[in-house]
């Protein structure tokens, strides 16, 4: 019973493993293991199967049957441990060492010769030869096409598959199955190149692209702390100049005993006040988010992404239509909700619905491909107790208008983030908590970047 609970256990957990992983990360680990099971594929049925006739022709046929055998599985057992090296070697990360083909080649010999003695003692017959000949190479030339190109691969298997035929037309098979043993090994050959190379080749470019979709998310990011740097130079630079010219002018007035000196620290004072005005404006500008600007950027940079957009909503009352403070607080949901689909989901589309109640805004962004977990890094349950802090800000952001956020899965690939926000701002609360407005000139936190 404990031993059927320990297989129930693994069972799921190599379950909830596969749904965890994003579908580009299945779509990896899918054509890895479809390349180590070519080759036992190709051991178990026809490697194996046209040994039987070995039996009843005499000791010597046994022992180079089992010889091609034990070899056979070896072979495999090597090229499935060097496969996760040849894939890297082939998306250009770390070069593949050669050392590790020493052992794999000098088999491939063994292989070669038990097979050619096998012929000549007639342990293998017509059709299990064409077999075997189709087998001979597989182990040993999966991994190996993806570390050479295409053109030498082809001349060294067309020169492999000569001496092949060479060996078997020394051991005395007939013409007719040295053709047949010839097209085996053409047929394989061809079978390796276009079973492993296109699809390690397609798998390497959309790893890229989602390297590229990463990049430019870090990128937005960077150009926007640009911006507000940008922003924060040019409004305090030259007040700072001017305060640090006229504290100096002060300075000397004030050692000459004129009372001009006076006049100069009220001006600094002056200027200090307005350059914090100016950068409480600033902040305020960075902080509150345009609804409509917000919608068409994030339109925008997931189009760009190649994830397809569905905007609902937005030129009605609920969009132009709102209120300013809840058009800011909705856009900020956007901004997150946008960012975070782009960063941390793998979704082909995504919508965007705005809906007017009669006294709130209701904002649901939905997208596949989120799996289980979600793609806001808050475990897919809403509850903002997982390791990111977007939802955790947004619902802060809306609570303070009287808000509510609601994120979690749908089914088992949908995610979907509801905010709702009333359309008139909640005011003082008891126990002396006060709602944000937007004329506040109070300075806030800018929202941590996840």
């Amino acid at each position: 019973m404990k031993g059927l609970k320990g297989v129930i256990g693994r069972v799921r957990s190599w379950r909830r493993g596969w749904h965890e992983r994003s579908k580009l990360q299945r779509i990896d680990l899918y054509t890895r293991i479809t390349l180590c099971s070519i080759t036992w594929f190709f051991a178990v049925s026809w490697g194996l199967l046209p040994l039987g006739t070995a039996l009843g022709e005499g000791p010597v046929a046994i022992c180079l049957a089992g010889a091609f055998l034990v070899a056979n599985v070896v072979q495999s057992v090597l090229s499935n441990r060097d496969l996760t090296a040849a894939f890297a070697h082939y998306r250009g990360g770390e070069p593949f060492p050669r050392g590790r083909l020493r052992l794999p080649a000098a088999i491939q010999v063994v292989m070669t010769g038990l097979l050619v003695g096998l012929a000549a003692v007639g342990g293998v017959r017509e059709q299990g030869l064409a077999l075997l000949v189709l087998d001979l190479p597989v182990a040993f030339a999966i991994p190996y096409v993806l570390l050479i190109p295409v053109r030498r691969f082809l001349l060294q298997s067309a020169a492999y598959s000569a001496v092949v035929v060479a060996l078997l037309a020394a051991a005395g098979v007939p013409g007719g199955l040295l053709f047949g043993a010839a097209v085996s090994m053409l047929v394989v050959t061809l079978l390796v190149l276009v079973s492993a190379r296109p699809s390690v080749w397609s798998l390497t470019a959309m790893w890229q692209a989602e390297e590229a979709r990463d990049m430019q998310a870090r990128l937005a990011v960077a150009e926007e702390r640009l911006r507000f740097g940008r922003d924060m130079h040019d409004v305090l630079g030259r007040n700072l100049s001017v305060i640090a010219l006229k504290s100096e002018l002060a300075v000397e007035l004030a050692q000459r005993g004129n009372p001009a000196a006076v006049d100069q620290m009220v001006e600094v004072q002056r200027i200090a006040r307005a350059s914090q005005q100016e950068v409480r404006d600033v902040v305020r500008g960075y902080r509150e988010a345009d609804l409509p600007t917000e919608l068409m950027g994030a339109r925008g940079v997931l189009e760009a992404a190649g994830i397809s957009v569905s905007v609902e909503g937005a030129d009605g009352p609920a969009g132009i239509g709102a209120p300013a403070a809840v058009q800011a607080a909705l856009g900020w949901v956007v901004r997150e909700t946008a960012t975070n689909v782009l960063r941390h989901g793998d979704p082909r589309h995504c919508r965007i619905r705005l809906a007017r109640t009669r006294d709130a805004v209701v904002l649901e962004v939905e997208n596949d491909g989120a799996g289980p977990t979600g793609p806001l890094g808050d475990g897919g349950a809403g509850d903002g107790s997982g390791g990111g802090s977007g939802l955790a800000g947004l619902r802060e952001r809306l609570a303070a208008l009287g808000g509510t956020l609601d994120a979690g899965g749908v089914g088992d690939d949908l995610f979907r983030v509801t905010a709702t926000v009333p359309l008139t701002p909640a005011r003082a609360e008891p126990g002396g908590r006060h709602s944000l407005s937007p004329s506040s000139d109070a300075p806030s936190a800018l929202p941590e970047e996840r």
